[in-house]
């Protein structure tokens, strides 16, 4: 087989599921792993693919503009969003003053808080959100705005001029994309805008996203990869390292 040909069955197949390890491209092209390497080092210097350890993955070039709904989200990746949720709930302390942003992911973190987490004091722009933290007792306090339907979440500039009288010891925020050169990205520019501004009112953010949204851009910017830590089951991209703190469930 030519190279060319290994080079397009190799992007084909990431395309379909946009990571491989060197073991399934040996499998699907019935080629050496010398081969394999060979081809991914190739087309990494091409800017074709993004060469991983024990692997490869696309580069960062997916747009996504459309949004799934809340009651679709809680659906996906449900194992893995638990599984950075809890971690994520360790890291909250009973003294700590703690914005969670509405999503599924951070609905999981709710659903987690235990022991002394659930003596700190919250804000957040969820409404399933609220309605949990108040169901285990914790002290929680919402924004004024406007409720949007697609993912229940408290938004306008009503939201944004509330939040921003808040000083938060932690903030952990949600994301549709995170990519290299585009950073933090949602879908909605109003939401966009909530989340921007409890970035730059707290001390530590942490962005709590399951490897899926990985090389994943959407139109409406919330911040820049330097703004926030990343917590996740699974980092795709060693990349993603040189720019921010990159905590990893999956080890």
């Amino acid at each position: 087989m030519l190279a060319e040909e290994r080079f397009g069955q190799i992007l084909n197949l990431l395309s379909k599921q946009r990571t491989a390890t060197v073991q399934e491209l040996c499998e699907a092209l019935g080629t050496s792993e010398s081969t394999i390497r060979r081809d991914l080092t190739e087309l990494d210097r091409l800017g074709k693919l993004n060469k991983v350890h024990g692997g490869a993955t696309l580069p960062d070039s997916r747009f996504q503009a459309e949004e799934p709904t809340m009651q679709a989200k809680e659906t996906l990746a449900v194992p893995q969003k638990r599984a950075i949720a809890a971690a994520a709930a360790a890291l909250i302390h009973a003294e700590d003053f703690v914005f969670i942003d509405a999503g599924s992911t951070t609905l999981e973190l709710v659903r987690a808080l235990e022991g002394e987490a659930l003596q700190a004091n919250y804000v957040t722009n969820g409404v399933a959100h609220a309605r949990t933290l108040a169901q285990k007792g914790c002290r929680v306090f919402l924004p004024g705005g406007l409720l949007r339907p697609q993912t229940e979440a408290i938004v306008g500039a009503a939201a944004v001029s509330s939040l921003q009288q808040y000083n938060f010891t932690k903030a952990f925020m949600g994301a549709n994309g995170v990519a290299l050169e585009a950073g933090f990205t949602t879908p909605d520019p109003e939401e966009a805008a909530v989340k921007a501004t409890v970035v730059h009112r707290a001390r530590e953010s942490w962005f709590l996203v399951d490897d899926a949204k990985f090389a994943r851009i959407c139109p409406a910017v919330i911040a820049d990869l330097h703004s926030g830590a990343i917590l996740t089951n699974r980092c795709p991209s060693p990349k993603y390292k040189q720019y921010t703190l990159v905590k990893e469930t999956e080890l």
